[in-house]
Parts: C-alpha cells; sequence; structure tokens
C-alpha cells in the first residue's frame, strides 16, 4: 500500500478532504522521522514500536569481487509490530 493509496482509504471512509488526508500523513510520518532521527523511540500502541539501533563497524566481502571490506557504523531503524497486528495479520 502507497501513501497514496493510504490518502484514498481515509477519504473514503472518513469523508475527509483530500488534501487534509495528504496533511494528516505527511505529518504523522514526519513526526515518526524526527523523533527516529533524535534517536528516540516511537511507540503507536497496539499496532507496534519503531526503534533506532546502532550497528558497530564491522569486516564483510564485496559480493562481486569477494574482497574484505570494511562496513562503517551506522543507525538503523527496526520495527517490530505489536500482538494486535500480529494477530490480525495471522488470522486464518
Amino acid at each position: 500500500m502507497t501513501k497514496l493509496e493510504i490518502t484514498q482509504e481515509i477519504t473514503n471512509k472518513t469523508g475527509a478532504p483530500k488534501k487534509l488526508a495528504e496533511g494528516a500523513i505527511e505529518e504523522i510520518l514526519n513526526a515518526i522521522k524526527d523523533s527516529l532521527s533524535r534517536g528516540e523511540s516511537v511507540n503507536l500502541k497496539r499496532f507496534g514500536k519503531f526503534d533506532v539501533r546502532k550497528k558497530r563497524a564491522r569486516m564483510g566481502r564485496n559480493p562481486k569481487t569477494g574482497e574484505a571490506a570494511k562496513i562503517s557504523a551506522r543507525r538503523v531503524v527496526m520495527f517490530k509490530s505489536g500482538k494486535y497486528i500480529r494477530g490480525v495479520v495471522n488470522t486464518d
């Protein structure tokens, strides 16, 4: 599902104008992005938790040449789904 499809879904279900739905989605995503960029977790009850983790530098391999290559330290975003979402996804 894309942002456009989410916007259309919100517009169809709520009757809200498309511009309002687009703006709301953008603000929600910006708030999540800003929190993560500050290294903060974002916990959306019943949905899941976004978390920033540090990965240390390590040695890896170039898949084409097989040469050893240094992979620098970095931060990565992790997502763990909440119990409710896992239940919805796993319902047959």
